[in-house]
C-alpha cells in the first residue's frame, strides 16, 4: 500500500548560496562552504525538508567544466556536508547556455517541477533560496510557499534587480533556514 503523502523541500541554488563562487567552479578542491551552511542544512533536513540543489551549470555547454570534473565538485559537497548528516536529495541541473532559451534554465520552473515529479514534492508548501533574481523568479514561476534572496554571492546586487520581491531577504543560509522553519509556525 503506498503513501501519497506530498513531501517538502527546500529548493537551493549552489554557488553563492551554499559555496563561495568563484565563478565557473571547476576544481573540486576549490569548493569551500559559505559561513553556516552546516547548520542551516541540518536543521531544514532535521525539520523534514528534503534538500534539492537546483542551479544553472552553463559552464558544461560552454565547455568550461568537464561532466566529470561537475561530478566530482558534487561528491566534494557531498563530503563537506556529511559531517552533518546532511544529504542531498537531488541535485537538478541546466547545462545549457542562456542564449539556447533551453526549457530547464532557471528562472523557468522545470528543474523544481522535476524533482516534485521524482519525488513526491508538494511545491506549494516548499521553498527556494538563491542569491539571483532567476531563483526567485524561478520560485515564484514553480509556486513555491517562498522564495528566498540570500546576500551572500551576488544577492546584494541582485536585490535591486529584484522586479518580483522576494518574500525574504536573509544575509545568509542560516538565516533563511531560520526564517523558513518560522514560517511552520503559521502553516
Amino acid at each position: 500500500m503506498g503513501s501519497d503523502k506530498k513531501l517538502r523541500a527546500v529548493f537551493l541554488d549552489r554557488d553563492g548560496t551554499i559555496n563561495r563562487d568563484p565563478g565557473y567552479l571547476s576544481d573540486p578542491t576549490a569548493l569551500e562552504l559559505l559561513p553556516g551552511v552546516l547548520e542551516a542544512l541540518s536543521q531544514l533536513q532535521k525539520a523534514g525538508f528534503l534538500l534539492v540543489v537546483v542551479s544553472n551549470q552553463s559552464g558544461i555547454g560552454r565547455g568550461l567544466i568537464t561532466p566529470e570534473q561537475l561530478k566530482k565538485i558534487h561528491e566534494r559537497l557531498d563530503q563537506l556536508l556529511s559531517p552533518a548528516q546532511v544529504q542531498i536529495t537531488a541535485y537538478q541541473l541546466c547545462f545549457h547556455r542562456p542564449e539556447e532559451n533551453c526549457p530547464c534554465r532557471k528562472p523557468k520552473p522545470f528543474l523544481i517541477d522535476d524533482a516534485a515529479r521524482r519525488f513526491s514534492i508538494d511545491v506549494t508548501s516548499s521553498f527556494m533560496v538563491g542569491d539571483k533574481f532567476s531563483d526567485i523568479e524561478c520560485a515564484k514561476n514553480a509556486g513555491c510557499q517562498g522564495a528566498i534572496l540570500v546576500r551572500t554571492g551576488e544577492g546584494e546586487n541582485e536585490a535591486k534587480k529584484c522586479t518580483i520581491p522576494p518574500d525574504y531577504i536573509a544575509n545568509d543560509l542560516k538565516a533563511a533556514s531560520d526564517w523558513i522553519l518560522s514560517q511552520l509556525e503559521f502553516s
